[in-house]
């Protein structure tokens, strides 16, 4: 699914959600800016999906129309159908890289990462029979799934072979603060290729 379909996703639900919505609140809302958020709801109006109505002489409310849910209905189905296929090609390129590393005898295996990445991470580890040894991030403590979050300057204080980083986005960035913070290029293994 292309930016611009998960854009109008967005504006769709959130419209459908607050009809009293302004467009910065659905600027703040989904993290756009408000430039843009103007361009797509000029072009949801163009398309026939939301409708604006003048209810005072400088406030707007907005309007789904029947079109706008059958679309919003359409652009969900396409995100899910997207989101699965992503997680199945995440999970099996995973579970082979890590089969790899198994049969090296690389067991000790730390996650980078709190969000559902981690999550898709922490459940491929479990099927492969191995229990994380620690859960790194940045200084945010608490915990997950049961197991304490630790800064990642503390690496070091842990037994570990690979850390994985867990995020769906480019790893490049999480890879070099890795890094960073003194861990191997070897010792590092990401959900998404770099």
């Amino acid at each position: 699914m292309n930016s611009e379909a998960r854009h109008e996703l967005g504006l769709l639900e959130a419209v459908e959600q607050n009809g009293h919505v302004t467009q910065r609140g659905l600027s703040a809302k989904l993290g756009m800016a408000l430039g843009l958020t103007n361009i797509y709801v000029k072009r949801l109006v163009r398309k026939g999906y939301i409708k604006c109505v003048n209810v005072q002489p400088n406030r707007l409310f907005y309007l789904i129309t029947p079109t706008g849910i059958a679309e919003k209905t359409r652009l969900t189905y396409e995100y899910m159908e997207y989101s699965l296929r992503m997680y199945r090609e995440t999970r099996h390129r995973f579970r082979t890289e890590m089969g790899r590393h198994l049969e090296a005898r690389r067991s000790r295996i730390a996650i980078y990462g709190t969000g559902e990445a981690a999550e898709l991470a922490y459940l491929c580890l479990k099927e492969l029979g191995i229990e994380p040894v620690a859960v790194f991030d940045g200084d945010l403590g608490g915990e997950f799934l049961g197991i304490p979050v630790r800064d990642v300057r503390e690496h070091g204080d842990v037994e570990y072979d690979l850390i994985v980083v867990a995020t769906m986005a480019a790893p490049g960035e999480h890879v070099a603060q890795l890094q960073h913070h003194g861990v191997s290029a070897d010792r590092i293994v990401t959900l998404r290729r770099a």
